[in-house]
């Protein structure tokens, strides 16, 4: 017999991407200027960066789209899907067209 924490765990949505599209957590939006400054609670910078939390088999499989899970990207939010999933967390569906730049370290 199935404990409840298993059968939540069986029961688990995940979301995965279709065609040439990633999933994208979008970063917070930030409340403070570079230079310091305060903003109020009504007014936020947009931010277009975000983490992959998954890539499509189609993306997956293709060595010309250099885009693997978890790593940090510049997206277009145009035409980018929210994802009603986890709330909070700011997920969108993104064609891969409207990622711009992936950040990387040397």
């Amino acid at each position: 017999m199935k404990t409840e924490q298993q059968q939540d765990a069986i029961d688990m949505e995940i979301v995965e991407p279709i065609g040439k599209r990633v999933l994208i957590r979008k970063d917070e939006d930030k409340k403070q200027t570079r230079g310091g400054i305060r903003l109020p609670d009504n007014i936020e910078i947009p931010t277009i960066t975000g983490r992959v939390v998954a890539v499509s088999a189609e993306i997956d499989s293709s060595p010309e789209i250099p885009l693997s899970k978890y790593d940090k990207v510049l997206f277009n939010p145009k035409g980018a899907i929210p994802v009603d999933f986890e709330g909070h967390n700011r997920l969108f569906v993104v064609d891969i067209e409207s990622v711009v730049a992936v950040f990387r370290k040397n």
